[in-house]
């Protein structure tokens, strides 16, 4: 898995685009990688040797390289960070050439808990529903009440509980409760 999951995060890269290219990345593409804090990254200037370096997002989200500072990366897609620093380094070097890359997935984990075959913690670079988290988890054991299982999503410091009732999204009914987990949502089987 762990194999799987650097290749995976390697793939993440954008690089700047050409001058010229507004279009970029606009337009029509899924949801986006956001940077969260326990990320690797890896950012270079082209033609500049020694702007060239991992970076760690710290647990406060922000990042810090050279001659830009210190910077919020928590949140932001990567070329929205790329753009940051770009700007940053323009009151040094004349039309910088920036690429950010994220080398190593550390801040997207969820939680899965409770009555099911691997509960533990769980990477991810894309996005992962309910349903999906719990086969990351082996599924679940044949005495878990599926109809009490629990979201626990910290949302502006209080703590929330979003139910999910297994049955009705297995028959095709109330999908909606199959949501999209964010980093650090729990999912806890009884």
């Amino acid at each position: 898995m762990k194999h799987w999951l650097a290749a995976t995060a390697a793939l993440l890269v954008i690089a700047a685009p050409a001058p010229g290219d507004e279009a970029g990345r606009a337009g029509g593409e899924g949801p986006r990688y956001r940077v969260q804090p326990g990320d690797l990254l890896v950012v270079s200037v082209w033609k500049e040797k020694d702007l060239q370096a991992e970076v760690l997002v710290r647990p406060d989200g922000g990042v810090s390289f050279p001659l830009a500072g210190d910077l919020n990366a928590s949140g932001r897609a990567i070329e929205g960070l790329r753009l940051a620093l770009t700007e940053r380094l323009k009151a040094y070097i004349p039309e910088p050439v920036v690429t950010v890359a994220v080398k190593q997935i550390g801040g997207n984990q969820i939680y899965v808990l409770g009555k099911v075959n691997r509960p533990g913690q769980f990477p991810f670079s894309s996005p992962v529903d309910v349903m999906q988290a719990l086969s990351l988890a082996g599924g679940t054991t044949p005495y878990a009440a599926l109809n009490d299982i629990v979201i626990l999503r910290r949302e502006n410091g209080r703590l929330e509980a979003i139910p999910f009732h297994y049955s009705q999204v297995e028959r095709g009914r109330d999908l909606a409760q199959n949501v999209l987990l964010r980093s650090g949502d729990t999912v806890v089987v009884p």
